[in-house]
């Protein structure tokens, strides 16, 4: 008498068509999950680059702001930081003008660089950060 399951032909020819399928489904799952990952890390990636260019762009202008600096000191002083922290190409775009902010005035650094979408490689002038710090009298 059979079980509910049916007999033992119709469970081995259930077994021999699905003999294989755990190979592919890690292959998908474990494709999915690496471009994930891969995704993360790159996004990751512009959140450095990001923080890091404005870290530098207000460094660089609290620089320049100093009693015996100036606009010239605080765009070299950026380059040099972004430079140091990430590559010169990223440095290629920097540019300081005075501003005034709130009734205050204040030196402003702008540096625009490539937006990295794969890797450190991605679009020219995509990304766009400013650095802030006031004018001393």
């Amino acid at each position: 008498m059979d079980g509910p399951a049916g007999s033992d032909a119709d469970v081995a020819a259930v077994a021999g068509r699905e003999h294989g399928s755990a190979v592919v489904d890690f292959v998908l799952v474990g494709t999915l999950l690496t471009l994930f990952f891969l995704a993360i890390i790159q996004l990751a990636l512009v959140l450095h680059v990001r923080n890091t260019l404005i870290d530098a762009a207000a460094s660089g202008a609290r620089y320049g702001t100093l009693a015996d600096r100036g606009a010239a000191d605080a765009k070299e002083r950026t380059t040099q930081l972004i430079g140091v922290a990430l590559t010169a190409e990223f440095a290629r775009d920097v540019s300081t003008t005075e501003t005034s902010y709130g009734g205050i005035r204040t030196l402003e650094v702008t540096v625009r660089a490539p937006l990295p979408v794969i890797g450190l490689i991605g679009p020219r002038e995509m990304l766009e950060v400013k650095g802030h710090a006031a004018i001393q009298p």
